[in-house]
């Protein structure tokens, strides 16, 4: 293999295999240094600069003993695959999504105790899993948004042997399997990069760390970088897409931007696999150019994360109007975003403080993933308390049915689909004790008002532990569980409710949102009250008794529909 290091200012690389000799690279004009080499599986190794300390590769792909251990060779043909078969995610399909965090997944948190769980979301109806980041991090407990390799698969979780057996067996159930990667900013702890080239810049900040450097001198090899770990994820571990974290922190007024050269090479790369993949941007900045093809001046990507429907559907459950959710008026704005995708469309945000957004309305909903919560959702909050706990069993089942039965691309997140109530916070593990210092402080100062209840330690291993997944085996676990099966069957068997190709018409009355979509009506009763039904045969609800009706907070009606209900006439 032709093993090379980018290191521009450098004069000297050393390469320094474990039982080995010390090995200098051969220095190329355009900053390169490289070498032929044949090292084993799992080889530790390390790289000197110019006499100095020992450092990991920035281009690690795997690092068994931490960051702040030596990388290790990973040979890609050591691993055995039986998706021969596979052909990837096609963006034009129907896809129903599920985001979960490896380390908390499972009591095991590794990637083989969550293949145990592959079948069972099979048979749910998700088509593909969205996994939260798992490049290298220091410690053992994190989100994965402080990783420092991106090249690299977290130890803890199993390494790239592990995501290349969890992928296998993805694959074997029929579903795909998506990284959630982050090239907004890195983590603090064991980064190396600094030490190698122009990486970071200090025209820009993110509220994360440093901005990467996508635009100025040296930024066409740290595009590189960050282009060649995506194709290395699909060429090596058949992974079926990506989920880019916060694009709209990425700042880069490049002609051809970073984004849309990402989103054109890691397509035609997996299209010269004879594969395809599926390339989704998380954004606040509702701005439709994120989706626009890269040939009419867009980024290219086939998705997009839309904020508005999950705040104005959580407004609309519970009434909140803190922090981001004061934009919202709940239902009424919840019907906008079936007929504009976003609520946002250029008038006056207070919570931006400016016009926000613009007009998308050109774009297939199903080019749009919508949520009723997610990891950002949840741990944004001083607890980490998840929706489930916040309304009633009533509301939940709604909550459901506004995501499932939305033209969007829906998300699931871990254990929703059973109700789960653990908690989602915040966490981190790092090893300097200064930095998870700062890091609990600043948590603490996010919620000054928090003065009824502490907010969890990120550093305390309990934090990580209360959001283990648990299942109860509930009857109300058994209810929702069923809920979610026939919702998700019923956009399968019955596509015409969810598509956007067909013509409908979308009305919002004091808290009542009705959908017509030809023969069919599907009603959302986002009120405390019974309702008249509209002229037609209930043929489903969520008040139906299979799905734990007539419980705590909920009554059966035998006339008219139901408080905090959704139903479908036809």
């Amino acid at each position: 293999m032709e093993f090379s290091v980018w290191a521009p200012g450098t004069s000297a690389v050393d390469l320094l295999v474990d039982g080995a000799e010390p090995r200098r690279l051969v220095h190329q004009a355009s900053g390169y240094h490289i070498a032929s080499i044949d090292p084993d599986h799992g080889q530790r190794y390390r790289l000197r600069l110019d006499g100095g300390a020992p450092l990991a590769d920035p281009r690690s792909r795997w690092q068994p003993d931490g960051t702040l251990g030596p990388s290790a060779f990973v040979d890609p043909t050591v691993w055995t695959w039986t998706d021969e078969d596979w052909s990837g995610l096609d963006s034009s399909a129907p896809q129903v999504l599920y985001e979960l965090h490896i380390g908390t997944f499972t009591a095991g948190g590794t990637f083989d105790t969550a293949i145990v769980e592959l079948p069972r979301l099979a048979t749910l109806g998700i088509t593909a899993v969205e996994i939260m980041p798992v490049s290298q991090f220091s410690g053992g407990r994190n989100w994965g948004y402080d990783g420092v390799f991106p090249w690299s698969v977290q130890n803890t979780y199993g390494g790239p042997d592990g995501l290349a057996r969890f992928v296998d067996a993805a694959h074997a159930v029929g579903i795909g399997v998506l990284l959630d990667v982050v090239y907004n900013h890195l983590g603090p702890e064991g980064n190396v990069l600094p030490d190698f080239g122009t990486y970071f810049t200090d025209r820009y900040a993110t509220p994360w760390g440093p901005a990467l450097n996508f635009d100025g001198p040296g930024s066409d090899d740290v595009r590189r970088y960050f282009i060649d770990s995506a194709i290395a994820f699909v060429q090596d571990l058949h992974i079926d897409g990506f989920r880019l974290d916060a694009v709209h922190a990425i700042v880069d007024p490049s002609v051809r931007p970073f984004l849309a050269q990402y989103t054109d090479e890691v397509s035609a790369t997996a299209r010269s696999f004879g594969r395809s993949v599926l390339l989704i941007a998380e954004t606040a900045a509702n701005d439709e150019r994120t989706l626009r093809p890269t040939s009419e001046a867009g980024c290219g990507f086939d998705m997009q994360w839309n904020d508005d429907f999950h705040h104005a559907l959580r407004v609309a459950l519970t009434g909140e109007q803190q922090e981001y959710y004061k934009d919202f008026d709940g239902a009424s704005d919840l019907a906008k975003t079936l007929v504009d995708r976003f609520v946002y469309t250029g008038q006056y945000s207070e919570n931006h403080q400016r016009s926000h957004g613009a007009r998308v309305g050109h774009h297939n909903a199903d080019r749009f993933v919508v949520f009723s919560t997610n990891h950002d959702h949840i741990g944004n909050r001083a607890e980490g308390d998840r929706l489930d706990v916040s309304v009633g069993f009533a509301q939940r089942k709604l909550a459901a049915a506004a995501v499932l039965l939305s033209p969007f691309t829906p998300m699931l997140f871990m254990g929703e689909e059973y109700g789960e109530i653990r908690p989602f916070p915040f966490f981190v593990s790092h090893h300097s004790v200064e930095l998870v210092d700062a890091i609990r402080q600043r948590r603490t100062l996010e919620f000054p008002d928090q003065d009824w209840s502490p907010v969890p330690d990120p550093g305390d291993p309990a934090t990580m532990a209360s959001a283990v997944l648990r299942t109860t085996g509930s009857s109300r676990e058994a209810a929702l569980g069923a809920l979610y099966r026939d919702l998700i069957a019923l956009r399968r068997g019955q596509p015409a409710l969810t598509s956007s190709a067909i013509d409908e018409e979308v009305r919002e009355t004091d808290g009542v949102i009705e959908v017509r979509k030809g023969a069919s009506t599907i009603v959302f009763n986002f009120t405390g009250r019974t309702i008249p039904a509209p002229p037609g045969q209930v043929v489903w609800s969520t008040s139906d008794v299979d799905y734990g009706a007539a419980g705590e907070d909920e009554e059966i009606v035998e006339r008219g529909l139901s408080p905090w209900s959704a139903t479908i006439l036809r």
